[in-house]
């Protein structure tokens, strides 16, 4: 460049900065933000990319999904641009949609999309055997994992909680730990009780039941009345006996759908081709996770939608005849 004006020089280097720019964001892989990694989120995601990527071999941008905090963590990935696309109880998504706790601060995401649902989740409690915890109110005075912030089992104890005019000081302790951290810390009799909202059966409530005589507590009675009726969104559930070593019953609780969702910035073509790749390989999906095997791909376009679908995604669903 000897020689050339100093403007032309200043000019070509801006110009050189703005092409990398987008060269760099045009290779930036779809960004799918899960959970733990012992939880079905991550299963889930991992799934979805794998499909993906094959679908779209080299020419595609590729696809990635770590670990995340989880539901409320990927509403705001979503929101900041970090993540393409986020796992969330439906819950998540209608709050988000809406503004309310905990995404009040934000305001309504009025843009946030469903692509399709997936598996039943259920608010979970496991107690060591031990701290005698049967229901619900025997948490006070106990050693209680609330969950990472960003996590869905925080966000719905928060709220059991607040139907009940509790705030964590009623606990002894009121611990942060993520889902992979749980299980041991309850075995290591560092905690008396873990919550987790989770589809079932599960790696680390599996783990918790087989290291330690641990019991699932049921979610009844009147504070879950009085939670259903003011919050739609969730509804009665039960975990299965049989599923966990000691808890031969079934456990009745709380629920609700997980589901996939994006923006409504998200490129059409880009969310018609991953819900191609998905339900182009739905049956090896199904096999990827006990609780995915009951999946019905009519339902998923459906069934605990709780934000409009994505317009690249309706566009797939009526190619399929799903969709009028």
């Amino acid at each position: 460049m000897k020689g050339q004006p100093l403007a032309w020089v200043l000019s070509a280097v801006l110009a050189g900065g703005v092409l990398g720019g987008v060269v760099q964001a045009e290779e930036r892989p779809v960004i799918i933000g899960t959970g733990g990694e012992t939880g079905i989120y991550y299963v889930a995601g991992q799934a979805i990319c794998r499909f993906f990527n094959g679908a779209m071999g080299e020419q595609g941008r590729g696809c990635k999904a770590p670990a995340s905090g989880g539901g409320v963590a990927n509403v705001r990935g979503l929101r900041s641009g970090a993540f393409d696309f986020g796992l969330m109880q439906a819950d998540h998504q209608f709050k988000a949609l809406k503004g309310l706790a905990p995404f009040e601060a934000e305001g309504a995401m009025k843009d946030i999309r469903a692509v399709f649902s997936l598996q039943d989740e259920v608010f979970t409690l496991l107690a060591r055997r031990d701290a005698r915890i049967a229901t619900l109110d025997d948490l006070q005075g106990k050693r209680v994992n609330l969950g990472n912030p960003g996590s869905g089992q925080r966000n719905t104890l928060e709220e059991l909680m607040r139907v009940k005019g509790w705030d964590s000081t009623v606990f002894a302790l009121a611990a942060e730990l993520k889902p992979a951290e749980q299980a041991s810390a309850l075995g290591d009799n560092n905690i008396d009780a873990m919550t987790y909202f989770v589809g079932h059966p599960n790696g680390a409530i599996q783990e918790a039941t087989t290291i330690t005589d641990a019991v699932l507590v049921p979610i009844d009675g009147a504070v879950v009345d009085k939670l259903l009726a003011e919050r739609p969104y969730y509804s009665q559930a039960k975990i299965p006996g049989g599923l966990y070593r000691g808890n031969d019953a079934a456990t009745p609780s709380i629920g609700s759908k997980a589901l996939l969702a994006t923006t409504a910035k998200t490129d059409p073509q880009l969310v018609y081709q991953l819900v191609k790749a998905v339900f182009e390989n739905f049956e090896r999906f199904q096999r990827l996770h006990p609780t995915f095997a009951e999946l019905k791909a009519e339902e998923m376009i459906e069934v605990g939608l709780s934000a409009p679908l994505h317009e690249g995604a309706v566009r797939y669903y009526k190619e399929r005849g799903w969709l009028q």
